[in-house]
């Protein structure tokens, strides 16, 4: 129970890497608000009530600045605290900079990068009356290095590495820690748009050091660490968990 009576938002909790740290958080004994933007979030909260979890669907646009505002506070009425944010909501939108509308680029951004700023603006001053609080932020090992054809993504990601830093030496004297996830391709919906046949998908696993993609439970079992008091002197990192993606050039 390394969560026991904590409350936590995950925002991008409908599918995928946060559909997963909601869960495991819930296991943990965490009262759990699953932000998405599509209904997706009422069944991932079903699912956890299910299994004995306490859990909680606010539908909210992350990109905006008043919809945020009225999610943090639907949260605090209903559990009168907030004790970890998880920013995982996230977009890709495949392109080089000559080759990408713009329209796509804001979108990359606003969702990838903005949504970090909009959800620690309207949480931090929470915690901070509590003097506590943990604050994930879900980037990617595209964070860390370049990648082709995703220039916007490398650029949103790159923007939440370093803005995990700058949050953490701002808030680390009120008792807030802030760290970054970078995970490698994980199989989720999202990569699978990229790589939509198993000849595809088997050939972006050939370049992970490791030779395998790891698991949805394995990227929130790293979410838990960060988010738990088992990491209370850990702020301002960026974790890699991509099976040495980031070490550097893989030659055999």
């Amino acid at each position: 129970m390394r969560l026991y009576d904590k409350v936590a938002i995950v925002t991008g909790a409908s599918s995928g890497i946060g559909k997963a740290i909601a869960q495991s958080f819930a296991k943990e004994h965490a009262y759990v608000a699953i932000v998405a933007r599509s209904q997706k979030g009422a069944e991932a909260v079903q699912q956890i009530t299910a299994e004995g979890g306490k859990a909680l669907f606010v539908q909210c646009d992350v990109t905006n600045a008043t919809a945020v505002e009225a999610m943090v506070s639907s949260v605090i009425k209903e559990y009168g605290r907030i004790d970890i944010l998880v920013n995982n909501a996230g977009i890709l939108r495949n392109g080089d900079v000559v080759s990408l509308q713009e329209k796509d680029w804001d979108d990359v951004i606003a969702t990838d990068l903005k949504s970090v700023y909009l959800c620690s603006k309207y949480v931090i001053p929470i915690m901070r009356k509590n003097k506590s609080g943990s604050i994930v932020n879900v980037a990617s090992y595209f964070g860390l290095l370049g990648g082709r054809q995703v220039a916007a993504y490398c650029a949103a990601k790159g923007g939440v590495v370093n803005l995990t830093r700058a949050m953490a030496l701002d808030h680390s004297r009120e008792g807030i820690r802030v760290n970054a996830l970078c995970p490698g391709p994980v199989e989720t919906q999202l990569l699978q748009k990229t790589f939509p046949t198993p000849e595809s998908m088997k050939k972006v696993a050939a370049q992970i050091p490791r030779g395998q993609f790891p698991t949805l439970e394995e990227i929130a079992s790293a979410a838990l660490f960060l988010a738990s008091d088992e990491s209370k002197h850990i702020t301002g990192i960026a974790l890699p968990i991509d099976g040495g993606g980031s070490a550097g050039i893989k030659i055999i």
